[in-house]
């Protein structure tokens, strides 16, 4: 069933990577209709997510958020695709590093960086960096497909550009190998994300709540000396985005634990009140809100 599924949708994928931008777009549009009012993909997820996130919002400021969040969404999913016969120049005139001089200054260093990421904008896009890279290389930090047809192809696609994949059960003996090799790079993690609440360590306020963190780009840094840099993307237009990389300066292991977590946390909702629908939603991010098991009880 597995190599079933993805030999029914691995043709379509590549139909609409070859589509001219205009085109791809138009489908975007198209599938919008069928995933919000048709199907309803999530909806009720997506409607509180944003109710607790963005209480000080209307119902009726919320729903056009959440109608404008569909929308880039399904330009994400049709980006994605693209991304199979995407050109170098094109990938390079939509996705632009605003001040990359600062990887190139970090790579000359005999030290890794870890690049804290959050589900913004075009993330996926990202690894486009080690196209620019000059020493070392680019790595993407990722959860691994049950099926190994699809992940297959999740590797395809984002691998795309260069950057070697890594599966999050294998990043810390990967990095540890790398590092005795003299193999250094820039490794990417998704911070955003939930994990899960037996496993967490840090709870932190975000959007107001608390719910746990995911620290582990920030203490592997500091357990074997790294750098960390903050990667903030936005969206410039539509199928245009930039990324301004926001280096954490001084001694990282004289900075408290999960200050530098935190901090970008922080960052990331400054940039998602600015233009919420550009975060993904659809994930249950606030799921173990209000649910620290060492929390001291009233």
């Amino acid at each position: 069933m597995q190599l079933i599924a993805y030999l029914i949708v691995y043709p379509i994928l590549w139909l609409i990577s070859i589509l001219p931008f205009r085109l791809l777009y138009l489908l975007s549009d198209a599938v919008y209709v069928l995933v919000y009012y048709i199907i309803g993909y999530r909806k009720k997820t997506v409607a509180t997510n944003l109710a607790l996130a963005l209480p000080y919002l209307t119902a009726k400021e919320r729903k056009k958020v959440e109608k404008k969040f569909y929308r880039h969404f399904c330009d994400s999913f049709a980006e994605m695709a693209k991304t199979l016969n995407i050109t170098d120049r094109q990938i390079k005139e939509r996705f632009v590093f605003t001040n990359f001089e600062l990887m190139h200054q970090k790579e000359t260093q005999p030290k890794s960086t870890v690049v804290l990421i959050g589900h913004y904008a075009s993330y996926e896009w990202l690894l486009l960096l080690h196209k620019y890279l000059k020493i070392q290389k680019g790595f993407g930090i990722y959860k691994p497909i049950k099926n190994k047809y699809f992940d297959s192809l999740v590797r395809k696609i984002r691998g795309r550009f260069g950057a070697e994949l890594i599966g999050m059960r294998d990043v810390i003996p990967v990095m540890r190998k790398k590092a005795r090799e003299g193999d250094h790079g820039f490794y990417g993690f998704i911070t955003d994300q939930s994990p899960r609440k037996k496993s967490a360590i840090h709870w932190g306020d975000f959007f107001g709540m608390e719910v746990p963190i995911f620290v582990g780009g920030e203490l592997l840094a500091k357990k074997m000396g790294l750098n960390i840099m903050y990667a903030k993307i936005e969206r410039v237009k539509r199928g245009h985005y930039q990324c301004t990389f926001i280096p954490v300066e001084g001694n990282i292991k004289e900075i408290p634990n999960f200050d530098i977590t935190d901090g970008f946390m922080r960052m990331l909702e400054q940039q998602i009140k600015a233009a919420p629908e550009y975060y993904l939603w659809t994930h249950k991010r606030f799921k173990h809100r209000r649910n620290n098991p060492s929390a001291p009880k009233a």
